[in-house]
């Protein structure tokens, strides 16, 4: 007789809750929120059955989406901590660590992880392979057995590599993948790459901020004059003015969807070219894999783009979530399908970004001060006419519901307790009103309690 044990790590599955009026996205964040209870049985967030082992920017996804499913927050600093020891090959991995610290210091206020591993995220960051050009590459003759060393590899002779996303083209597998590109867009692997400067950016702004809380103003005005270069070295040599669309590095002239979101989603692109890079990433589709969905989302909800996001994560294509729940799967698969990646598992968190989407982007419901002592609130429903959503923080529950209605929408809002809200109208409407009383747009405080919020055009 075979038995099977189902093991699982705490998880209150009453903490959290999503329905809209659109069945098929109400099925994705089921299928996400599901996914991040049935993988959590080791104790640390690892890459599915066949793996089982951790990787940085798979359990970055991971973090995002638990914090938006349960009220817990050991499961990721543990994690971290494992990281922080036994750290994977791709180069912009190295850079997903002080994102996943920024994470646990914005959601839980905590400062001990920053404290902890400042030093050793300084170098995660890779600020030692800045050429001239203020601009990393991980080819850099600094790329030596002391510097792997320095960022945690107990092999010193292993090399970091460039990923952009997974997998690669079918020249560089054995796999008769049913992109041949794969799920990089074809990317020009240069040695002064797009996709990590812009991980490299978004790591000084947070490194500066990590500066500033442990009190070292002089680190953080090195790191913030660094962020200040960094961004005016990437627009200046890896944007091609003529097409209006960022390269995927130095001397290419492709132009890839990673090359162009990542920018998008680290705030990368000035105002000015915002319209050409969003025209140019729509072209292309959803031409990245399930972990590169996270960041092409995250873009598209900052650059004012939530119908056409929305309309991604419920297509009903075989390039989305939905078809994962046609497949049979109860959870996320690791690609979108076996045919774009023959060996994925069915059982992969890297996969849940409309989880953590639809609570940070679509409802907007994100800390606006570390710790949620301010909860910032900035819907975007596109063509939604309902939704209801509750989001644990640890403060407590954010429960929302929203309704179209012929002449606006109505919210209702419930702030925790001990908790200020900040609700941001990101449109133009004709008044606003709190509780029956009007209010100017497009910031408003909200107090502790329940409040009903008219939008009317």
């Amino acid at each position: 007789m075979v038995r099977q044990r189902a093991v699982y790590y705490d998880f209150d599955p009453a903490s959290s809750s999503f329905k809209s009026s659109d069945t098929t996205l109400n099925k994705v964040w089921d299928l996400c929120k599901y996914t991040i209870e049935g993988t959590s049985f080791a104790g640390i967030y690892v890459d599915g059955d066949r793996e089982r082992i951790p990787y940085e920017a798979d359990a970055y996804i991971n973090q995002l989406s638990h914090y938006q499913v349960d009220r817990e927050y050991s499961l990721a600093r543990l994690t971290i901590a494992y990281l922080m020891d036994h750290p994977t090959w791709p180069t912009e991995w190295q850079l997903h660590m002080a994102m996943m610290v920024y994470e646990d210091y914005m959601y839980t206020g905590n400062t001990r992880l920053i404290l902890r591993y400042y030093d050793e995220l300084k170098k995660k960051c890779l600020v030692d392979l800045a050429g001239p050009d203020r601009l990393i590459s991980s080819q850099s003759p600094q790329v030596n057995g002391t510097f792997m060393a320095s960022l945690g590899f107990e092999d010193t002779t292993m090399r970091l590599q460039d990923i952009v996303d997974w997998p690669p083209a079918q020249k560089d597998t054995d796999w008769p993948l049913a992109k041949t590109q794969g799920e990089r867009d074809g990317y020009d692997m240069v040695p002064v790459n797009t996709v990590v400067n812009a991980f490299y950016f978004r790591n000084l702004e947070i490194l500066e901020i990590f500066a500033r809380v442990l009190g070292k103003s002089e680190e953080a005005e090195q790191f913030h004059d660094r962020v200040v270069q960094v961004r005016f070295a990437i627009n200046s040599n890896l944007f091609d003015t003529l097409r209006g669309v960022y390269v995927d590095g130095a001397g290419s002239h492709h132009a890839s969807l990673h090359s162009n979101m990542m920018p998008l989603a680290f705030g990368l692109v000035p105002a000015e070219h915002i319209a050409s890079v969003v025209n140019f990433i729509k072209k292309r589709g959803l031409a990245c894999s399930v972990y590169g969905a996270q960041y092409l989302l995250e873009g598209l909800y900052q650059a004012d783009e939530d119908q056409y996001a929305l309309n991604i994560m419920r297509n009903t294509s075989d390039r989305g979530w939905w078809h994962m729940t046609q497949l049979g799967s109860t959870m996320t698969l690791e690609a979108w399908d076996l045919k774009y990646k023959p060996n994925a598992d069915w059982n992969h968190a890297w996969g849940t970004a409309p989880a953590n989407i639809i609570a940070r982007y679509m409802w907007g419901i994100r800390p606006e001060t570390p710790g949620f002592e301010t909860v910032r609130i900035e819907p975007r429903m596109s063509d939604l006419t309902t939704s209801i959503i509750e989001v644990p923080t640890s403060r407590g529950t954010v429960k929302a519901s929203f309704a179209r209605h012929q002449n606006g929408k109505t919210y209702v809002i419930s702030i925790p307790a001990n908790t200020k809200g900040l609700f941001v109208v990101s449109e133009n409407v004709e008044s606003i009103s709190v509780d029956n009383q009007k209010v100017s747009p497009p910031k408003i405080s909200l107090t502790s309690g329940v409040h009903k919020i008219d939008v009317n055009f």
